[in-house]
Formats: structure tokens, sequence, C-alpha cells
């Protein structure tokens, strides 16, 4: 996949991919508040469930009742069905706030066993990204929060995760990535994450070779009975 260039403030040059010119803005835990408080429904709603479980935005606005399970896992689980690639079918854990949200959502709409999750009087008849520009711009403006796309919140989300000690492979599943290679663009093992690896891989070295000697000890004894 070729990579464009994109110039950020005349000062760096940071590798984007076709599609994602915004992946350089992550916001911050104290504006991801500011702007949530701020925000009107249902810009509030999606917003919050961006940030928390890393979809894309076109993902979020087409999801079903349907692909709601309330017992799964702690809270619940949600499976994504939209996407260009294999890779975006996936099933995401839903986080007490994401949880919160649709539940509330599901059972002001009569608890629904099908249905568009943000139905919308649209030609699709779900949320189009139309829908929230207007709320999203009076948000930027109530919260002065430094301007960002709601696709951020995705990037948000996913370089939390990196920094979180994620590895690449559990981070593209849980993206939906096609290519571990743009995961690992998430993931910067840490200096003491390296050391705490190869302390760990001495550690099951030095345990293997405790209970080689220890059988070997047996043996003999067996043959010297």
């Amino acid at each position: 996949m070729t990579s464009i260039l994109l110039e950020v403030a005349g000062l760096a040059r940071i590798k984007m991919l076709p599609g994602e010119r915004h992946r350089e803005r992550v916001v911050s835990f104290e504006e991801e508040a500011r702007y949530l408080a701020t925000a009107r429904e249902p810009l509030a709603s999606v917003g919050a469930v961006l940030v928390d479980t890393g979809m894309r935005p076109e993902e979020c606005y087409r999801l079903r009742w349907e692909a709601i399970t309330w017992v799964n896992g702690r809270n619940g689980t949600l499976l994504v069905t939209h996407g260009k690639t294999k890779a975006a079918r996936r099933v995401l854990p839903m986080t007490p706030r994401v949880r919160s949200i649709l539940e509330q959502r599901w059972k002001g709409a009569g608890k629904p066993q099908e249905g568009w999750i943000w139905g919308a009087p649209t030609q699709s008849g779900h949320m189009e990204p139309s829908s929230l520009k207007k709320q999203h711009r009076r948000a930027l403006h109530d919260s002065t929060v430094r301007p960002f796309v709601l696709y951020s919140l995705r990037h948000t989300f996913l370089t939390r995760l990196g920094e979180s000690g994620c590895d690449a492979w559990t981070l593209a599943r849980i993206a939906g990535h096609s290519s571990i290679s743009i995961s690992a663009r998430y993931v910067h093992p840490s200096k003491d994450a390296v050391l705490s690896a190869v302390e760990k891989l001495s550690r099951q070295r030095i345990g293997h070779s405790d209970n080689c000697a220890d059988e070997k000890k047996n043996s003999a004894a067996l043959l010297t009975a």
C-alpha cells in the first residue's frame, strides 16, 4: 500500500495511509472529558463508543441491535459486520461505559430485537457522517478543544491500546486491520518492556534447566535402586 507524506506545521513529516489523513491527532483524556461533556446527543454517545472501541465511524453508524450480545464477557460484546476487508468483521468487548450507553438506548427504544442502533431519517435509515457535523463543530467550539475529526477518536483508542502494552497481533484483531504492519505503528515497546520480556525468557530457561537436572537425578536414582 502506497503511503503519502503529510507536512505537519512545517516541522515534521509523518507517514500516512490513504484515507487516514488525521492519524497524528490524539485526543487527551482531559480533552475527551471536556468534549463529551459539551457534546449533544447522539454525538456524545457516538463519541464515547468510538473512543472506547476503536471502531471506524462508519462501522459504528451501521451497528444493529442483532449484533449486540449482552451476556458475553464481562460487559457483553458487539459484532462489527461492515468493512471493506475480511479483517473488518470482528467481535469487540464492550466497556462498562459502552454497555451503559447502548443498554439505555436499547431500553429507550423498547428493547428491539433488530434494526439500526443509530437510526436516522436518511436514505440508508441509519446515521451518516453528515448527521453529526454541526453537533461536532458546536462541541469543539463550546469545549475549546483543539479541532479533530471523529476518526481521531479511533486513532486515540488504538494509540492508548498500544501504549498499554498490547501486542501488534492483538491490536490488529481489535482494530480490524488487514495488515499487521498498520498495527505495528501503534506499538512502541518501552525499554522496560524489552528488559522485562528478556527477563521472563531467562526465568523460563532457568526453570527448564532445573527441571532437567531433577529429571536426571531421578533417573539415576532409579537405575541404582
